[in-house]
């Protein structure tokens, strides 16, 4: 539990990733709640990527601490591994199965009993219904989306990792993705998303950190962050907008210059 009497789904603590000599990841401490959503934003190369990686355990860190549902992902792997679901940005279901049978096959997987008609039920509650006899590789880019969230959500894990997950959504797709993220947030499952959307971060994000150059540079609620940094000359300089706005504050905390 936190100070607020919230359980802590995902706790890091002092994170430290390495690529050879480089140091990607530097001293990274946060934690995600039960039934909030977490935001990890950055410029390119920042060190989200390399932070995900070290939660989901496919990265060995150099030092430093993660627990997922109460468990060391460096002594109980398997059982902070089952208590987190996953969707990436980039989806690599198999194109040629049906929809249906990717939902049975990853039921499987996670040994979750699944037969005909609760499959039917998902595909509705998704409205993808009309999509039951089409195959994965023919749906656009939001309906593979839900899909992709389906799987991630299908053993009702306690943490989802969400990897910029509206990339690419035309708006429709997008606001139906954020209403599936704060219906997780209402059944108490943490989130944590990584994004470049402003938007996004602001419109439904619980909180914010901020990383960039391998360290969180700023860590609150979107408004609160917005609120602390209105008058800082560095944010001001580059509002456009006549009101300062997250991005504004993103862009004064770490820099004008683009990132490859």
């Amino acid at each position: 539990m936190n100070d607020n009497g919230q359980a802590t789904i995902l706790q890091v603590e002092q994170l430290n990733v390495y690529y050879d000599t480089f140091h990607a990841v530097r001293n990274v401490s946060f934690e995600v709640r039960a039934g909030e959503i977490f935001g990890l934003l950055g410029p390119n190369g920042a060190g989200k990527t390399s932070t995900l990686a070290a939660i989901e355990g496919l990265l060995q860190p150099r030092s430093g601490k993660i627990h997922v549902a109460g468990y060391d992902i460096a002594e109980k792997k398997k059982y902070a591994r089952a208590s987190m679901g996953v969707q990436l940005q980039a989806t690599s279901f198999q194109p040629e199965l049906l929809v249906p049978e990717i939902i049975q096959l990853y039921a499987g997987v996670y040994g979750v009993e699944m037969n005909k008609q609760k499959v039917d039920s998902i595909l509705k509650e998704i409205e993808l219904s009309s999509a039951s006899s089409k195959r994965f590789g023919q749906l656009s880019g939001g309906q593979q989306q839900r899909v992709s969230l389906v799987i991630a959500m299908i053993h009702n894990p306690e943490l989802v990792l969400l990897d910029e997950p509206t990339t690419g959504l035309d708006p429709q797709s997008r606001r139906q993705l954020w209403e599936r993220m704060e219906n997780m947030r209402s059944k108490k499952h943490g989130i944590l998303v990584t994004t470049h959307s402003m938007e996004e971060a602001e419109s439904v994000c619980d909180r914010i950190a901020i990383i960039d150059h391998g360290q969180i540079i700023a860590i609150d609620e979107p408004q609160r962050l917005i609120d602390l940094h209105r008058d800082d000359p560095k944010v001001i300089s580059v509002s456009r907008r006549g009101r300062i706005t997250l991005e504004d504050v993103f862009i004064g905390l770490t820099g004008k210059q683009i990132r490859s």
